[in-house]
């Protein structure tokens, strides 16, 4: 894979804006988790549905631009509110207890820090840069920032 080199103006949050973005995924989380068992609906279909939205990740196998464009698509508040509303429209309750699960996993993600992805590569998210940053092997050296783990150069 090539080295790609972020700047800190990469539209990543960052400081206490980012630390509000994951507390907002806790209490998404935590919330729709209540309100799942508020619900009476199966845990079973909790447990087996709670990560459904992760199969996205295979669209990276078409490269990162497709890959980013359908795992955003499955983890923005969107998709499972246009659920919710659906179920109200014809009166089931299953739309409803499957768009709790998916916002569930949605105010998880955010809570580890798993954000909406760019295109550069699935690690590189608006939540910032996830897992360790690889050191480059040749050209200027780099610094990373510890609060976003995006790498710059110095110019």
């Amino acid at each position: 894979m090539a080295n790609i080199t972020i700047h800190e103006n990469n539209g990543a949050a960052t400081g206490g804006v980012r630390d509000l973005l994951r507390w907002e995924g806790v209490t998404l989380f935590i919330g729709m988790t209540l309100f799942y068992w508020i619900s009476g609906a199966s845990w079973l279909n909790y447990a087996l549905f709670f990560f459904v939205p992760d199969i996205a990740i295979l669209a990276y196998l078409a490269g990162p631009r497709i890959g980013a464009g359908v795992y955003n698509a499955t983890h923005v508040t969107i998709g499972p509110l246009l659920v919710v509303l659906f179920g109200l429209l014809t009166a089931e309750p299953l739309p409803g207890s499957l768009a709790i699960i998916w916002l569930a996993h949605i105010g998880f993600d955010r809570m580890l820090g798993y954000g909406l992805k760019y295109e550069a590569g699935f690690r590189f998210t608006h939540l910032g840069r996830i897992g360790r940053t690889m050191p480059e092997t040749t050209g200027p050296a780099v610094a990373t920032n510890s609060t976003t783990g995006n790498v710059t150069k110095p110019t």
